[in-house]
């Protein structure tokens, strides 16, 4: 393939030829850009907005630098700088910088690769251990950006109370952000006698069989290949026919306001466990922040992890399995004798 530096290499590398007897043509003459040419030398016009071919570089002049530069990591990288100020500029750099060192294994990538059909994420909830601090609850507004009202959350802490005449009360004042009061608020419990009471964390479950997407018209809300259910901001219509058909309540319609998850009100929200982070090898903002541990998450499918230790040895359970929507959130203690 020969382009218009090509052209510009050939023409000045060739010889015209001449008839025996005749007379030799006139050398070409050089002149300065702007110049007026010398008298008797026939120039070619140049056309518009081409550039002028006595600024050209021919490519045989470029040929042995562009050769170098495909020897080594070091030579290519400085290959621009050569072009920009001259090989002493790589070479002064390359003794402070170490990237410009030359190494006989390829570069690593900046970031590791993500395998998602190799993981299997499982969150674990232990009720035993939960203070109902709301912590959890402000980390993930913070982190994703969700309303402040306590009726807009993807993760919330209720408090199961259990009076001595078996009744059960459950309440969450402010999605449990701001911690719980000493009495239960829930209607009806004022004065009553307690009996026992845990602290329950929730956040959406998950589901592997997942009513929310298969209620979905428009397959905004999906699975994505490692499992976790995401709602795809741009597709939504915000029906909210995902919102009634979750049976765990996970679900909401993000309001007109300052905060809102992708910066797009109007449409369906819930818990991702934080699949920005969970993908870039960080934990959930809710289990990294719980100052007792008792939100764990990992790759279950990883033997040697924790989350797997946990599932193996503890044998979390799930919430209401008569769901039958098979959630992939786990849990430990209290709430799970209570259901």
């Amino acid at each position: 393939m020969t382009g218009p530096l090509d052209d510009e290499v050939s023409a000045g590398a060739e010889t015209a030829e001449t008839e025996p007897g005749a007379e030799p043509a006139e050398a070409a003459v050089a002149t300065e850009p702007g110049a007026e040419p010398a008298a008797g030398t026939a120039t070619e016009p140049v056309p518009a907005g081409a550039p002028d071919p006595a600024c050209l570089v021919p490519l045989v002049e470029l040929a042995p630098a562009i050769t170098a530069a495909s020897t080594s990591r070091r030579a290519f990288l400085g290959f621009g700088l050569a072009i920009a100020g001259g090989l002493v500029g790589a070479a002064v750099v390359s003794r402070f910088i170490p990237i410009f060192e030359d190494s006989p294994e390829a570069a690593s990538p900046v970031a590791g690769t993500y395998d998602p059909q190799s993981k299997q994420w499982t969150f674990v909830v232990d009720t035993a251990a939960c203070i109902g601090c709301g912590l959890c609850v402000a980390a993930c507004k913070e982190e994703n950006n969700v309303p402040e009202e306590a009726a807009y959350t993807r993760t919330w802490v209720e408090r199961h109370t259990v009076t001595t005449d078996g009744t059960l009360y459950v309440d969450s004042p402010d999605a449990g952000i701001n911690g719980f009061p000493a009495e239960s608020t829930a209607p009806g419990a004022a004065g009553k006698t307690v009996k026992s009471s845990h602290f329950q964390p929730r956040l959406c479950m998950q589901c592997v069989d997942s009513p929310c997407t298969t209620v979905c018209p428009v397959g905004a809300t999906y699975h994505t290949e490692d499992g976790v259910i995401l709602v795809d901001s741009r597709r939504c219509i915000g029906c909210g026919y995902c919102v009634v058909a979750c049976p765990y309540g996970a679900r909401y319609l993000v309001p007109a306001g300052g905060n809102a998850p992708n910066d797009t009100p109007g449409v369906a929200d819930k818990c991702t466990w934080c699949y920005h982070r969970i993908n870039q090898g960080q934990l959930p903002a809710c289990v990294e922040i719980c100052p007792v541990g008792a939100r764990k998450f990992g790759d279950a499918a990883d033997q040697a992890s924790e989350i797997a230790t946990i599932v193996r040895e503890r044998a979390p359970k799930q919430l209401h399995p008569e769901y039958g929507t098979n959630p992939r959130v786990l849990y430990l203690g209290p709430s799970v004798e209570e259901t």
